[in-house]
């Protein structure tokens, strides 16, 4: 179906990858992982016809169709909703075009007759009078309600362009799907509704995405870069990152028997097997895992931050009461007599029917902004650390990192502020970078350096993990877990919550109201 021959991208003296030869086909989802700057994005560009690679070549069997997820929110900006999906059949959209000029000249020809019956008839080949009603169909499936299809995609909001850029790359069935990001901006039940629609996608799916629990629903396999080569392995992430770690821990036992070895893999293998069974996926592929290669699995170069959150002092019996807390924000209301009481150890999943209500309510109980009406109050023991979903405000100087972790430390010794700066990877020159120079995953990692500078006992997490990796992610996952504070975060990585959280509170006009804990089964 595509295959890619000898690839190889190099930019000056550095090497992305070299040598790549691998073959996408059937009905597999391909999820492509690698670190921050590894070639992910790049690599579907190539694979798109974006750019050249240095050398080799990407094939696609002829007569088949490719889509991709545009990453641009103005491109189609003066053009209708509905339009804007029938583009992603280029060739459909192409004859609708060519048909319709046809139709509307004065002077319509003999040959430009013979044309028009040539266009209709490939046009019925293509099931060309379905294309509306099916493309409605999909922007309807993806929350943009029918009153919009015909208005211009400036017209919507940021999340709406994004549904729609996604409808477009997958109308028309397309033999091949890149989708680079596709979870970003969709809330969790557009979320869900990709994840149902790629797994009945009877065709080839290339993915990039920071989404774990994306990743261990629709994948396949896993096409990962690293050492500067792209290898393909039978598997979703999960699998993957677990059978790496145990390849790591292997490699760092040396003395390791041989036989060992390879019993221990394959006992992973059978209880990732069992595990398997049980996903929405596995009827149908639970087989690819008896064409796993034991002597493939290897460790990662990948690099995980140390994320340790140590409490400077143990937390008291009260934490957290929050009483009749009310916020209005231009008439609209956010959440109305929230009484909330956290107790010591809990991990608490806040969520509303927006950002918007959940960002407003750490900013009350940080200070950073007025409720309306109701109060709060911290127990006396309890050192809270924040990390807020918006950070700019922390980053506007020309500090460089040292300087600026160091304000918000009372030890102000040089080796004692890059022992935290190193935790997250910043390490020799990277610690005397600006900060206000930072990307969006580099200012997080900061936030998360200067929170465990406080040896907090409660921490407060506003979407924590955008922005950030997935090894940074897992590397975060884990430390929350084992965390013995009190912590109320909200994310939108499903993964990270259904593991972390052991109690939920829904925000809304209607006060806070428990909702179900959901654990996500891991494989050990």
């Amino acid at each position: 179906m595509l295959e890619v021959q000898n690839l190889a991208l190099q930019y000056g003296k550095r090497v992305l990858f070299d040598e790549v030869n691998l073959k996408f086909h059937g009905d597999n989802c391909y999820g492509v992982i690698g670190a921050n700057g590894a070639g992910k994005s790049t690599f579907l560009k190539i694979l798109s016809g974006e750019i050249d690679p240095t050398r080799g070549m990407v094939h696609m069997e002829p007569g088949k169709r490719m889509a991709v997820l545009k990453q641009s929110h103005t491109e189609y900006n003066e053009v209708s909703v509905l339009n804007t999906v029938l583009m992603g059949h280029k060739r459909l959209w192409d004859i609708m075009q060519e048909k319709d000029a046809l139709y509307a000249k004065p002077d319509f020809s003999e040959a430009d007759g013979m044309r028009a019956s040539e266009l209709e008839s490939e046009f019925a080949e293509m099931e060309g009078w379905n294309a509306e009603s099916d493309a409605s169909a999909l922007l309807s499936g993806l929350g943009i309600v029918e009153m919009l299809h015909h208005t211009e995609v400036k017209n919507l909001s940021g999340p709406q362009k994004v549904r729609v850029l996604l409808a477009q790359a997958i109308f028309g069935n397309p033999d091949v799907l890149i989708l680079d990001e596709p979870t970003n901006d969709l809330d969790a039940e557009t979320i869900v509704w990709l994840e149902d629609f790629l797994l009945n996608f009877k065709n080839t799916v290339i993915v990039v995405s920071h989404d774990r629990h994306f990743l261990d629903t629709v994948c396949t396999h896993i096409v990962d870069i690293d050492f500067s080569k792209i290898k393909l392995f039978t598997g979703n992430y999960t699998f993957w990152y677990e059978s790496s770690q145990l390849a790591l821990r292997q490699r760092a036992a040396a003395n390791k028997k041989a036989e060992d070895k390879k019993k221990e893999l394959q006992e992973f293998v059978a209880r990732f097997s069992a595990n398997a069974s049980k996903s929405k996926q596995a009827t149908s592929r639970k087989k690819l895992l008896d064409k796993i290669n034991l002597d493939d699995i290897q460790p990662s170069s990948r690099k995980y931050p140390a994320i340790i959150f140590q409490q400077s002092r143990e937390a008291g019996d009260q934490i957290l009461h929050v009483r009749g807390l009310s916020k209005s924000i231009d008439g609209q209301v956010l959440f109305k007599d929230v009484d909330i009481n956290v107790r010591r150890g809990e991990k608490i999943s806040l969520q509303a029917g927006s950002s918007v209500a959940t960002t407003a309510f750490y900013q009350i109980i940080n200070g950073e902004m007025e409720p309306d009406s109701g109060d709060f109050e911290f127990g006396k023991t309890i050192t809270p650390a924040y990390v807020p979903n918006d950070n700019d405000q922390y980053f506007k100087s020309n500090d460089n990192l040292i300087d600026w972790l160091r304000q918000y430390s009372e030890e102000k010794d040089e080796v004692y502020i890059r022992g935290f700066l190193g935790k997250m990877l910043f390490s020799g020159q990277e610690t005397l970078k600006k900060c206000n120079v930072l990307s969006g995953g580099e200012k997080v990692r900061c936030m998360l350096s200067r929170a465990m500078l406080a040896g907090p006992n409660m921490l407060l997490l506003d979407e924590p993990t955008n922005h950030l990796d997935l090894e940074s992610i897992t590397a975060f996952n884990n430390a929350l877990i084992d965390y013995p504070g009190t912590v109320i975060f909200t994310t939108h990585d499903q993964t990270f919550r259904e593991t972390t959280a052991n109690r939920v509170i829904h925000l809304g006009p209607e006060g806070a109201r428990e909702g179900k804990v959901a654990k996500e089964e891991m494989v050990a």
